[in-house]
Order: structure tokens, then sequence, then C-alpha cells
């Protein structure tokens, strides 16, 4: 590893970053800091849930891609909306109010950024965050295009449900779809023109402009009793992973209850050359659910059982999530400093 002097954000990836940062920011106690979807913030008269997330040109979409297609500004606020309520709904809550910072070049059209604030209103109204005002932001000028939302929530059960609370013997369960988002972005990265696409293929790219997180399962998952939870933006393997380490656990997926999932993007993944399990296992921002429940508990509908959770001692050498026993051999996950 290179001396400090020489070390980059490259060479240490998202988590070692934030590992070195996180110790460095010091001010008065949040109820819960860093590590979940959401902090959550003591207020006079209770709590609450924030967080924020930020899309940047070029890293988190692309204004035209190699397909021919041109993202708008409309898919761009839907997509900012969505992965902020998502991890608002990880928590159990529900999402109360936003605010949005733009950083535009001089030369951006004004009807794209107009169109950018229909996509995230948009988004709001139709998954049914019925609760979140839009309260207003910061408009700065830049190089290059992004956009920033933060997002408080409101705890619906009067605790949130954190990555933590995961215990041997809990049921694995995902609300959402897998895999899907990932390969849309596969074919909006591809050289298929968007005048080849099918009916299914543009289903495919639209799951990853518009992700449809499932804002009804989070409380309900709370209400069930779910011992833990998490957004997956970052892919079923990623994410599980990011779970097990922080209950001291082991997530074991098993194959069968993810073969449907496998089997909606197996003429996708034949087109492109790729397995669709790489999809399905290592691909993100569909923005559904991981959560673990009791095995005595109701699984709330629209989760549905894909492992169970397994003791992980001290110095066992197993990895932290295996599928059907084994390490998996897909290993991707997005992090915003590979490549």
């Amino acid at each position: 590893m290179p001396e400090d002097e020489t070390l980059t954000v490259g060479n240490l990836g998202e988590s070692g970053l934030l590992a070195r940062i996180l110790p460095r920011l010091r001010g008065a106690e949040p109820l819960l800091g860093p590590g979940d979807d959401a902090a959550l913030i003591s207020a006079p008269g209770g709590a609450f849930v924030f967080t924020v997330d930020t899309l940047v040109e070029n890293q988190d979409f692309r204004l035209h891609w190699p397909s021919g297609f041109e993202s708008s500004g409309y898919d761009v606020g839907w997509k900012s909306a969505a992965q902020n309520l998502s991890d608002v709904n990880a928590m159990g809550a529900y999402a109360t109010a936003a605010v949005i910072s733009l950083t535009l070049p001089h030369h951006t059209p004004v009807k794209w950024v107009e169109d950018l604030a229909e996509g995230f209103s948009a988004a709001v109204r139709e998954l049914g965050a019925v609760h979140c005002a839009i309260a207003g932001g910061d408009l700065g000028r830049g190089t290059e295009l992004s956009i920033t939302a933060a997002l408080t929530g409101a705890v619906v059960t009067g605790k949130v449900i954190l990555r933590s609370g995961a215990k041997p013997g809990d049921i694995i369960a995902v609300s959402g779809v897998l895999g899907q988002a990932a390969a849309g972005l596969a074919l909006l990265d591809s050289a298929v023109p968007v005048k080849d696409w099918s009916e299914c293929m543009e289903r495919l790219v639209y799951a990853q402009r518009r992700p449809q997180p499932p804002l009804l399962a989070g409380p309900a998952a709370a209400a069930a009793g779910a011992t833990a939870m998490m957004d997956l933006s970052d892919g079923l393997l990623k994410d599980g992973r990011r779970l097990a380490i922080a209950s001291a656990v082991r997530l074991e997926f098993e194959r069968d209850a993810l073969i449907k999932d496998a089997e909606k993007l197996e003429s996708m993944a034949a087109r492109l050359g790729k397995d669709p399990f790489e999809w399905v296992l290592g691909g993100g921002e569909d923005h559904g659910l991981l959560a673990t429940f009791p095995p005595e508990a109701e699984i709330p509908s629209g989760f549905r059982p894909v492992g169970v959770v397994l003791r992980r001692e001290a110095g066992d050498t197993h990895e932290a999530v295996t599928l059907d026993g084994e390490p998996p051999e897909v290993t991707s996950g997005y992090d915003h400093f590979e490549g």
C-alpha cells in the first residue's frame, strides 16, 4: 500500500475512504451516526432520520450513452428522488421533506433542468411518498452536472431498523426486483443501438432510468419485527456482506430462491454475452430491500425468502456471505472509486 502522501481515493475504495474520514468528523453525537442507510437525529418532540446522496454526470449517469440513448433531466431527477427515498425506506421510516442542490455547467439547457425538477417531483408522487414536502435547496455553477438531495423521514414504529440486528436463525428476505437495473445499464453501455431495442430491453432500461423502490415495504417490515434491513443499492452480495459484517453473522443465500430473477434476464444476458446471475447477485440500483426476520415472524407481503442467517464465530473462515454454502463466484458490486 502506498504511503499516506501518495495515497489516493482510488487506492482505498469507498469503504476504506470512509474508515479514514469518519473518525475525523467530530461534533455533537447523533442518536445514530454513520453505518446505516440514514442517520437518526434528536429533535424537540422526538427524532427523525436523515439521508443525503449525490448523482454526478459520467459517474452515476451519462447524458449520452454508447447505445445512442440520451438521458433526460426527468430520468435523473426521478433517480435522485428514488435512491434517497429508498434510504429512508430502509430504516423503516417514511420521507417527510427533501432539499435539492444542483451544480450546473453554464451551457446546461434550462429545459433539461426544468425536466429534472419535474422528474424528482413525479417520483415523490408516483412512488407513494405522500408525506414528503420538497422544501427548496441550492444552485451552483460547476464543470459537470450533479444533483444532491437530502431527505428527512419519520420513524413509523418508534424505532429504526438497523443493519446490525440480524440473528442466527433469522430468515433473509428481499422486496423488489433483482438485477434488472444492472441489465438495463449493460444495455445502455452496449453497442446495441436504441433502434434495435425490443420491448423487453426497453423495460430493463426503464428499470435503470426510473427505479421503483417499494416504499410500503420498509414500514411493513418494521411493523412485522424485522431484525435488520438495508437498501439494495450496490448489489445483493455487496450489500449483504455489509449487513452480515454489521451483525457479526453469515448470510447464506439460496441459489434456487434467485433462479426466477435470473430467468427474467436470460435473453438479455445471451444477447450481451453475460451470465444473468452476475446481474442478480452483483448488480445494484434496483433499490429494493434486504431484510432479516425472526423464524416465527410473518413475513410481510412483497417480501420473499432468499436464505437464512447463520452463526459466524470469531476466526470463522467462511465468507460473510455464501451461496449454497460456498463463497460466491460473483464478486462485483458498485463502488464509487473503483475503475
